[in-house]
């Protein structure tokens, strides 16, 4: 297999595993990640590359089948971006940001979800989750301290402390849990195990986890089409069309000439009945046009639950994307906020297992996914209520919106077809320093950082490219270049305790003293003044960001002691 195409109908070969020998309690691995989708390979990729090594077990041996998730946020291919393969993902999607909501038979408006240039990816890309998984396994492939299991099934887990006390323990004894293969039982012993296996987590059901929150009665028919049409690369959200009266339908276009139809039919339809290839085609056909040419690749039919668990940590085992969380599919929050799970996640447990930081700072991923998951649910419930009315108060109540929104613009507002996935701004992170000055622009305390276009050695680039990984000191200068505080600044983050990336950003043609070379950066021109725009940024402005892009300090004149309490809160060293 060459390419991540070739990947879709493959099946990977089983091997024996190491610890299935005599001597199967000799190794303790860092971090066993369960679960080789979107989630699982994210989180063990990035773990990999922060230099923990990895074991990741999955009980199939292929990839998804289907388009399942396809919409894949801006912010999602700037992880990618980091994780080495975004730049991929980004050519095979198809690149989309205006959606057009229907009512009835009459186009009601059309949205734009990038109204503003100077971004290097775009608001989404519609990429089928097989190819998605394919090119993070092949990106994992590339990776030497990343051990894939296929056909290694999870079936029992001895986690010691956990069960009675609900403790973290103190880290001296592992994880035991027992994989099941073709060749028997073995014994798999880690200090963490990252849970990514999906919305039915045989690990949350093994350590007695619940998850609640609310079950939807609605069944949705998805119907992957392969057809030649004309229609441009948008999301079309149609509410009680003509050739589907009284039910809600989603269009979105995939790569390879695959359209993804998404069928709402209601509570009481037969799901069997509904797959029949003669009621999906009549389906397909009253919405295309009886004349259409054709051919079915994927049929499901599915419902959906807004739930989450009370906790995304139980001892040593963290949860992350639908394992912790699950949401209906409108706003595409599912797998987005999966891979932020993993942003968040992997760079704390590198830190906490190298040392550089203490237990409590997995903590702080618990709490800041389980705020961002309520966000997502709140979010998500709101658009399934507006499409799905269960009333005919909530649907006279939205069909006069919809009617409204044709003519005004306040009306908009109300219409929910799904809020489409942003990054959850952590504002009131414990990890952030307060701001003592005062900031505008979009890059606020607790957000993603912005991208901006910058000129690095007289070769165009990107802002974010030069973030994350580790932490990152950014610095604006002026036109004269760097001025004291700054230099000073730069120079005690060397001293830091963790490593600390500088990155340094002077307006364009703005000149470049030997003191300014002399400071340990990367320095980077501001091309458009994009940068400056969206950090409010002010000659001297610093702000200090997460290896996962986010914005945990900022400065109009920092010293070295500000950088050092910035640090260690966002470290959680400062905790008792």
């Amino acid at each position: 297999m060459e390419t991540p195409a070739d990947y879709r109908n493959a099946h990977f070969a089983y091997r024996r595993a190491a610890e299935a020998g005599s001597d199967a309690h000799a190794v303790v691995h860092p971090v066993v990640v369960v679960g080789a989708g979107p989630t699982g390979l994210a989180t063990a990729i990035d773990l990999v590359q922060r230099g923990i090594e990895v074991v990741l077990v999955d009980d199939d041996d292929r990839l998804s089948v289907g388009s399942r998730a396809i919409c894949f946020s801006k912010r999602s291919l700037e992880v990618f971006d980091r994780l080495g393969c975004g730049e991929a993902m980004a050519a095979k999607g198809v690149r989309w940001h205006v959606g057009k909501v229907f009512f009835r038979d009459e186009l009601v408006y059309a949205f734009d979800l990038l109204r503003e240039s100077g971004y290097r990816r775009p608001a989404f890309v519609n990429l089928q989750q097989y190819y998605v998984e394919g090119y993070l396994l092949e990106r994992a492939m590339q990776l030497d301290n990343l051990d894939v299991r296929w056909k290694n099934k999870v079936v029992g887990i001895e986690a010691p402390g956990m069960r009675d006390t609900g403790t973290h323990g103190d880290g001296c004894e592992p994880i035991a849990l027992t994989i099941e293969t073709p060749d028997g039982h073995y014994e798999l012993r880690a200090r963490f195990v990252v849970a990514a296996d999906g919305a039915r987590s045989p690990l949350r059901k093994l350590l007695g986890c619940d998850s609640s929150g609310r079950t939807f009665k609605d069944r949705f028919l998805i119907a992957d089409v392969k057809m030649e049409a004309d229609f441009p690369p948008e999301r079309w959200f149609w509410f009680d069309p003509p050739f589907h009266p009284n039910q809600s339908v989603l269009l979105h276009r995939q790569p390879d000439n695959v359209w993804r139809i998404d069928f709402q039919l209601g509570w009481d339809a037969d799901p069997e009945l509904e797959k029949a290839p003669e009621r999906v085609l009549a389906r397909v056909r009253a919405l295309l046009g009886h004349d259409a040419q054709f051919s079915l690749e994927w049929v499901s039919v599915y419902t959906f639950s807004c739930v989450r668990m009370t906790s995304f940590r139980c001892g040593n085992v963290l949860f992350a994307g639908d394992s912790a969380h699950c949401m209906s599919p409108f706003g595409a929050r599912g797998a987005n906020s999966g891979l932020q799970d993993a942003d968040n996640l992997a760079w704390k447990l590198a830190l906490v297992l190298r040392g550089l930081a203490p237990d409590a700072l997995l903590d702080s991923y618990a709490r800041e996914r389980e705020y961002a998951a309520d966000e997502n649910i709140r979010h998500s419930t709101r658009s399934t209520d507006f499409i799905t009315p269960k009333t005919a108060t909530s649907r006279v109540f939205r069909d006069a919106v919809l009617t409204l929104a044709r003519h005004h613009a306040f009306a908009r507002q109300l219409v929910n077809s799904g809020r489409l996935s942003v990054p959850s701004v952590l504002a009131d992170s414990a990890l952030n320093t307060a701001d003592r000055d005062t900031f505008s622009g979009s890059a606020v305390l607790g957000s993603v950082s912005a991208d901006a276009p910058v000129d690095r050695d007289g070769d165009d680039d990107w802002l974010l490219s030069h973030l994350g990984d580790t932490f990152s000191l950014l610095v604006f200068g002026g036109t004269n270049g760097l001025d004291a505080n700054a230099r000073g600044l730069l120079a005690a983050s060397t001293r830091c305790r963790v490593p600390v990336r500088n990155v340094v950003v002077l307006p364009a043609g703005a000149q470049v003293s030997g003191t300014d070379d002399a400071v340990a950066a990367t320095l980077l021109f501001d091309r458009e003044g994009l940068a400056a725009e969206r950090y409010d940024a002010k000659a001297g402005t610093a702000y200090l960001i997460r290896p996962d892009q986010h914005v945990c300090a900022r400065w109009r004149a920092g010293t070295a002691a500000d950088l050092e309490a910035a640090l260690a809160r966002a470290l959680c060293a400062n905790v008792d």
